[in-house]
């Protein structure tokens, strides 16, 4: 039905990715200056902290993270230097990214508000997810997995904003959709390699709907987000929620039965990292 429509639109996108042309997303600024902080050889620990307590909010829901179920700490903690300092840098960089990302999920109409939501929701739950089965499954690390899950979506962001300037877009939701369907993973690898993110992310962006990826090794983190994805579409109305598991190398590379629920294998973990965000 939106064949001709949905060509013409596609073949913009694309061509104004290519071109430079499409506006890409930066990463909020406060994340970007903990990465430069760290990156920093002769900055301490204080300095990171220093730079997160520049925006409260992010302080407030670090600490948060910090006390919640997701690192299974005894003992409360009530300032950023000693949640980094019990996070380490690598975990600190990952967590700030990834609690910084609800920064950027703001729209200008009701129908693009309610679709951000609406993806930030889904990512929410396939970062829990993934982190849960690098936990269980993996020698992963499980932030990075948690990031990974958070950002496997990234590419639908562009799409959304122009959408806000195109009432062939913004009327018809199921058109919408299937220009987001085709075009985030492209856009999505072309993010984050704009914001120097690991070849092992930008992967993640790219691949994590190949359903019939294979690689050699051990799992990695496309591997956790092409399971988590499906997993977090089980039992819906959603296209994806009618692939065959068994047709999913991801799930054999993780070790998992593809006729047993994620949910019932790393419920309780996976609740505990949907809470961090909550």
């Amino acid at each position: 039905m939106f064949n001709k429509i949905e060509e013409e639109l596609l073949d913009q996108l694309l061509s104004d990715l290519d071109n430079g042309k499409l506006t890409l997303p930066t990463l909020p600024e406060v994340a970007l200056r903990v990465r430069e902080t760290l990156e920093n050889e002769s900055a301490g620990m204080g300095q990171v902290a220093k730079v997160i307590t520049t925006d409260a909010a992010l302080s407030a829901r670090l600490i948060q993270v910090a006390n919640s179920p997701l690192l299974r700490a005894s003992r409360t903690i009530d300032s950023v230097e000693s949640a980094i300092t019990r996070m380490g840098a690598t975990m600190t960089r990952n967590l700030v990214t990834s609690i910084a990302m609800e920064q950027m999920f703001q729209a200008t109409t009701d129908v693009t508000d309610k679709k951000l939501r609406d993806i930030w929701q889904h990512s929410i739950q396939v970062a829990a997810i993934s982190h849960a089965l690098c936990k269980q499954f993996t020698k992963l690390k499980p932030d990075e997995a948690l990031l990974a899950g958070l950002v496997h979506d990234i590419g639908a962001l562009p799409i959304i904003s122009r959408a806000e300037d195109s009432p062939q877009l913004l009327d018809n939701e199921e058109l919408l959709n299937h220009i987001i369907e085709k075009a985030h993973p492209m856009i999505g690898e072309a993010i984050l390699k704009k914001w120097n993110f690991s070849p092992e992310l930008i992967m993640v962006a790219a691949e994590h709907e190949n359903h019939e990826r294979v690689h050699a090794g051990n799992a990695d983190y496309t591997d956790l987000v092409i399971v988590a994805n499906l997993e977090s579409h089980a039992g819906s109305k959603h296209r994806l929620a009618g692939v065959d598991y068994k047709t999913v190398p991801a799930f054999s590379k993780l070790g998992l039965d593809p006729n047993v629920s994620v949910i019932d294998v790393a419920g309780e973990t996976i609740e505990a990292a949907k809470q961090a965000f909550a």
